[in-house]
């Protein structure tokens, strides 16, 4: 069954991407510290270590596999970027894996936009290079090379907990304190599940707090630099170019950068619509080269079974239901840290009131939006995976809600940030397509079960496996990749190096920031 997020069709992918993959059956707190002398602006070195840690623990919890079409279409065309020049998908056709629609010229094209293939290709190349070292047979080197193309998305999940970190600073939390927020909270949500899968999400959270980072970290204070206005109008001009429903975030914060009491505001407004209209029109003219239609984005008009996934079709109170509720996609369950978040709202709002607007709004606007869209759940995927970017966006609360919070405040903070670990934990441990494919997520018309709970079936499949005398076959079993490749044949010396790198890169780093941040 086809699965598929705004504008975008997936497909789980129940025949592996590699050969030999068995098949799944269609089935402690912030602290005090003193005051900084220099309130909101960051030690780069400070960001830079943090952003090499959370690199370096990303990828050690990588899956390194794709599972769902989304994925598999993703791969394929950041292949044929380096092999055709375009991000036409030839091979989802020999596979038998296509979702989407012939073009003008007669290629294939998956209804991902390019935006991600584009920005993955040094991974892609990487991962060649190392496909062909010693130690990896060549019926493993598709495997590999997927690997490494799969870890640009811890890159950009630590990009994006980095933007985190300088919003914090922005709202005027100390550098100690913002550094273990977003530690805690880059571990307690979904941000380190899709660090581990090739989906867009990381992505877009980087380029949605890069935009608030960009525009509103100054909180009211003077004039936005027009280098600001830029940065911020191509970070939300690049977001539909992941997945058009992303344009509704350049409204908002557009409205929010007029509804503030910066000077001359009209004149950043004014830039950032500017370069929102140059890539949205760069975007629709994408559309009609390929396709004569400037409003098609290359889905089909239906998936199978003759369901159409990218209508809005859904209730709005199930959706509101599964995303509030549900104990598969709701959004306090997979993402506890937004609860303290909610709380320190009345607190960010005393320090900077622009930012506060824009962390508010941003998530009701995508959840109203979500709630009526025809596959709202994401299709085959961990929690509400449309909502992590505005999720993320709204934990900048986070630094204002435990600034000189008490001993009750920190249990409760303690309480939800380990919550918030165990799911992951869970949801990471094995696959989440082995769980879902089952017939548990959707029911016989392909309508996803509001009753279907991942943190029991995978704690479930979590214990089979620990307890099993048997190793699981390739692609089963725990989902890490040096775990998958050592199954695909990789050899031992290649992957200890490799977990070598990472963990020294992970000690490194953190012995670094440790150094900074006491400083």
């Amino acid at each position: 069954m086809p699965q598929s997020d705004s504008n975008e069709g997936l497909q789980p992918s129940l025949q592996p991407r590699q050969a030999g993959l068995a098949s799944v059956p269609e089935t402690a707190v912030a602290v005090d510290e003193p005051p900084s002398p220099h309130p909101g602006r960051p030690r780069w070195r400070t960001l830079l270590c943090l952003f090499l840690l959370l690199n370096c623990l990303f990828i050690l919890a990588s899956s390194g596999r794709v599972r769902v079409t989304d994925e598999v279409a993703a791969i394929y065309q950041v292949e044929s970027l380096l092999d055709r020049g375009d991000t036409s998908v030839p091979q989802a056709l020999e596979s038998k894996l296509f979702y989407g629609k012939v073009d003008q010229l007669g290629k294939p094209r998956a209804p991902n936009l390019p935006l991600q293939a584009v920005l993955a290709v040094p991974w892609q190349i990487a991962g060649r290079g190392l496909a062909r070292v010693p130690g990896v047979p060549e019926g493993a080197r598709n495997l590999v090379r997927d690997c490494i193309t799969v870890f640009s998305s811890a890159t950009f999940a630590a990009l994006a907990a980095s933007l985190f970190f300088l919003l914090l600073r922005s709202a005027g939390t100390t550098e100690r304190s913002a550094a273990t927020i977003t530690l805690l909270t880059a571990l307690a949500t979904p941000l380190v599940a899709y660090s581990a899968y090739f989906f867009p999400e990381p992505l877009a959270v980087a380029l949605l707090l890069g935009a608030a980072w960009a525009l509103f970290a100054e909180g009211g204070r003077g004039e936005i630099p027009a280098r600001r206005a830029v940065l911020g109008g191509v970070a939300l001009g690049l977001l539909p170019w992941l997945r058009p429903a992303h344009v509704v975030a350049a409204p908002l914060f557009i409205l929010c950068v007029l509804a503030s009491e910066r000077k001359r505001c009209y004149v950043t407004a004014v830039i950032v619509a500017v370069l929102v209209g140059f890539f949205g029109m760069a975007l629709l003219l994408r559309n009609d080269a390929l396709f004569n239609d400037p409003f098609d984005f290359g889905y089909p008009p239906a998936a199978e079974g003759g369901k159409q996934l990218n209508a809005f079709s859904t209730p709005l109170g199930t959706g509101l239901r599964g995303f509030l509720l549900s104990p598969g996609k709701s959004l306090f369950l997979f993402a506890p840290p937004v609860l303290l978040a909610l709380w320190g709202i009345p607190k960010l709002w005393r320090q900077n009131r622009d930012l506060t607007f824009v962390c508010t709004l941003t998530l009701p606007v995508y959840v109203l939006l979500y709630s009526t869209y025809a596959q709202w759940e994401g299709g085959y995927c961990v929690g509400p995976r449309y909502l992590l970017p505005p999720c993320l966006l709204l934990c900048a609360a986070l630094g204002p809600a435990l600034a000189n919070s008490g001993p009750r405040l920190r249990r409760v903070a303690l309480v939800l940030f380990v919550a918030g670990f165990l799911v992951q934990g869970i949801s990471m441990a094995t696959s989440f397509l082995e769980d879902q494919a089952g017939g548990a997520y959707y029911d016989a018309q392909w309508n996803y079960r509001l009753s279907y709970n991942p943190l029991v079936g995978q704690a479930k499949l979590l214990w089979k496996y620990a307890t099993s005398p048997q190793p699981a076959a390739l692609g089963l079993g725990f989902d890490r990749w040096f775990l998958y490749l050592h199954k695909g044949g990789v050899s031992g010396w290649l992957l200890a190096a490799l977990l070598a790198a990472s963990l020294t890169g992970a000690v490194l780093s953190g012995r670094a920031l440790w150094k900074q941040i006491r400083e």
